[in-house]
């Protein structure tokens, strides 16, 4: 299913684990400074502006490699980043931004799924090791925010079309598809040790 951003919360709320999706519109990367930077200093008016165009969209746990070409930046790669780094400060971010969606890699922890269902948050998970093939949904780098955190650490706001596959990980009705998982490896688990 191809969502475009901004992502209404209604439309948060109708997602389920499971869930295929493919983003298309602006999406910005953001990882642990950029993180902190926003949650601890949203008064800076740098800041204020990151904030604002994150309203209900998407923020990706990601540190694209990022090339000049003339005037314009090309993204060249832009794998996910592991997600638990930001788990300490995701819902100071979250309640700062206002965000409707988290794409990354291996999840959050699980006390977040209650903030996910407060705030109309999805976790989307991205795929490993296609950092090439998803640079080549992003049509256009539009902008870079808090540059002063370095290329990997800065916000990136990124055009992109048909950005993905993304699973829906986590969603706003408390399921989680890695909880899920490892629910099934320890009952078979169990199971293969009784025989």
């Amino acid at each position: 299913m191809e969502l475009k951003t901004p992502i209404s919360k209604d439309t948060v709320y109708k997602l389920k684990v499971g869930d295929v999706v493919y983003l298309s519109g602006r999406i910005y990367t953001g990882r642990d400074e950029a993180h902190l930077t926003v949650v601890k200093e949203c008064e800076r008016e740098d800041v204020k502006e990151v904030v604002n165009k994150l309203r209900n969209g998407v923020i990706y746990h990601a540190g694209p490699i990022m090339k000049k070409v003339g005037d314009r930046w090309r993204c060249i790669s832009i794998g996910p980043t592991t997600s638990a780094r930001m788990n300490d400060v995701e819902e100071d971010f979250i309640r700062v931004t206002g965000i409707s969606a988290i794409v990354g890699k291996g999840g959050m922890k699980k006390d977040l799924l209650e903030v996910f269902r407060r705030y109309g948050v999805v976790y989307l998970a991205a795929p490993g090791g296609c950092a090439a093939l998803l640079a080549d949904a992003v049509v256009e780098v539009k902008g870079v925010y808090l540059p002063e955190l370095g290329m990997p650490e800065a916000v990136w706001e990124l055009e992109v079309k048909n950005f993905g596959p993304l699973i829906v990980a986590m969603d706003t009705h408390g399921r989680s598809i890695y909880e899920e998982v490892n629910r099934k490896v320890m009952e078979k688990f169990k199971e293969l040790i009784q025989r």
